[in-house]
């Protein structure tokens, strides 16, 4: 199976036990980033199997509000068998332990996942929206997740992740 591509290996047929294949976004600029971050690695390794993990990027904030500190960003793959709720609500367990607050949109945060894709998925609800809404439009996390699955596809607009990112106008 080498000249299979990444997510065909690790994608398994829809069914009832299929594992979906999702795409978790993570982020830290407060505190000691690399260790929040190695924290949500280990929690998420507990649930995610075939576990695929970016570098780590350094990155300036994007769409907020003031002065912020730096990001460290990394981009995560791995299959689950939870499902879609039970997944987010795993994750904001996971940034709630690492003292993350909402006081506003786009605050500084000691720990931000971010669930980009979640299978084929597609989901609206009050509280969850899969894929990741603005997920297209961020090279900070467009590049690490092209790093560990550049194949995966986007189900709302049939791209891949690569497709996605060459797609971004270049960096200032």
């Amino acid at each position: 199976m080498a000249s299979a591509s990444w997510s065909a290996r690790f994608s398994r047929p829809a069914g009832l036990n299929s594992t979906p294949l999702v795409a978790i976004a993570l982020g830290s600029n407060l505190g000691d980033r690399d260790a929040h971050l190695d924290y949500a690695l280990a929690r998420l390794s507990q649930f995610l199997s075939n576990l695929r993990t970016s570098s780590r990027y350094d990155t300036k904030p994007v769409d907020v509000v003031g002065e912020q500190p730096r990001y460290l960003n990394a981009a995560v793959v791995g299959q689950t068998a939870l499902d879609v709720k039970d997944l987010f609500a795993a994750m904001q367990d996971i940034e709630q332990t690492r003292g993350r607050e909402r006081p506003y949109p786009n605050a500084p945060r000691t720990l931000d996942l971010d669930l980009l894709l979640y299978g084929d998925a597609v989901v609206s609800a009050p509280t969850l929206v899969v894929p990741h809404p603005r997920f297209r439009e961020r090279r900070f996390v467009l590049e690490p997740l092209a790093e560990v699955a550049p194949e995966l596809v986007d189900p709302v607009t049939g791209l891949t992740i690569r497709e996605l990112l060459d797609r971004l106008p270049p960096e200032n």
